[in-house]
């Protein structure tokens, strides 16, 4: 009895045996080190193609500076990339090139909403995140829209600059960029109502285009001063506006008789603030704008939305309403400050 049943313990660990060598096993050691998961990989580094209305033009210059500055401190790669001159569809072919590479988040200042439409559309049809900055499109084809400052607030801030020095009275023009701008039109819509609310005695003349062309910008400041002999007043409600009225205004003699206000960086103004032939350049940090859009980018594909009253290093606190960020409050330059900036 007891040597069977010896004889059926050995055959059932004999078994046993042969099934553990069959099973699955897990080395619990190694010789070789373990790499961490960040090292065992290389983190893709995000791309972000941010598109100015038009290049070589010195705002959107500052502006790229602070783009890439944001790309170096967050690292992230950024192609600043855009029409030569201010128009949708040479922006829609600079867009298309964008969705060709693949890139992870487009940031456009929209010449044209109505024409980006399209392409901003097939652009998150890819899986790309779409973001506007500095001028606006159609709220379908993005997702949030970065402002400068709130454009009632600047609207009205700009005709109450051109009025105090016209003494609320007289004629006056504004020198647009593309008509078909949002942000510009949106701020000419204030300009004109707070004209009508608070300033019975200026009469607006002429709106005018100049594409945000700085030679067509002089020949259209030449042409107003010629059509319209008692205008007393100009706007320039985009960057190349002001100093090429400003320069009008000079050659013609008018200096301090035509007063003239408006959009643009202190650099471009400051010879024209203190020699009379200017009194007023308005203005926010373009370096700022460019380098907050990035961060919101990025922070956009680590899926963080922008928060009202966040502080953003190297911008300062920004105000966020629904899907539009407010970057801050403009700034005037006059000949009394235009020296402590530089840009």
């Amino acid at each position: 009895m007891v040597r069977r049943l010896t004889a059926v313990l050995v055959i059932l660990l004999f078994v046993s045996a042969c099934q553990s060598r069959s099973a699955p096993y897990e080395i619990i050691y190694t010789m070789e080190p373990k790499k961490p998961p960040a090292e065992a990989a290389e983190q893709r580094k995000y791309t972000i193609g941010v598109v100015p209305k038009v290049m070589e033009i010195p705002y959107f210059n500052v502006a790229e500076d602070g783009a890439m500055e944001a790309a170096q401190d967050l690292g992230v790669n950024v192609v600043y990339e855009g029409p030569l001159i201010a128009d949708g569809a040479q922006q829609a072919k600079v867009i298309q090139d964008l969705i060709a590479r693949k890139v992870d988040v487009i940031a456009v200042s929209a010449n044209d909403p109505a024409t980006l439409l399209p392409v901003l559309k097939r652009a998150r049809e890819n899986g790309i995140k779409v973001i506007t900055w500095d001028a606006d499109t159609l709220p379908e084809a993005r997702e949030l829209f970065v402002n400068m400052v709130d454009p009632e607030t600047l609207g009205r801030h700009l005709l109450d600059t051109l009025a105090w020095t016209m003494g609320e009275k007289g004629e006056f023009a504004i020198m647009t960029g593309a008509k078909s701008a949002s942000n510009l039109n949106e701020w000419i819509k204030w300009i004109k109502i707070q004209q009508q609310q608070f300033y019975p005695d200026m009469k607006l003349v002429e709106i005018v285009a100049t594409d945000d062309d700085p030679q067509k910008a002089y020949e259209v400041a030449q042409r107003l001063l010629n059509n319209y002999p008692d205008i007393t007043g100009i706007i320039g409600n985009s960057s190349v506006g002001p100093p090429a009225a400003s320069q009008a205004v000079k050659e013609a003699g008018r200096s301090g008789k035509v007063k003239v206000v408006g959009l643009s960086t202190p650099n471009l103004m400051r010879e024209y603030l203190k020699d009379g032939s200017a009194q007023t350049a308005t203005l926010w940090s373009p370096k700022k704008l460019g380098y907050l859009t990035v961060v919101l980018a990025k922070n956009l594909l680590e899926g963080q939305r922008p928060v009202d009253g966040d502080r953003i290093e190297n911008v300062g606190n920004i105000r966020v309403n629904g899907d539009v960020v407010i970057m801050g409050e403009p700034l005037d330059f006059m000949a009394e400050n235009v020296d402590q900036y530089d840009f």
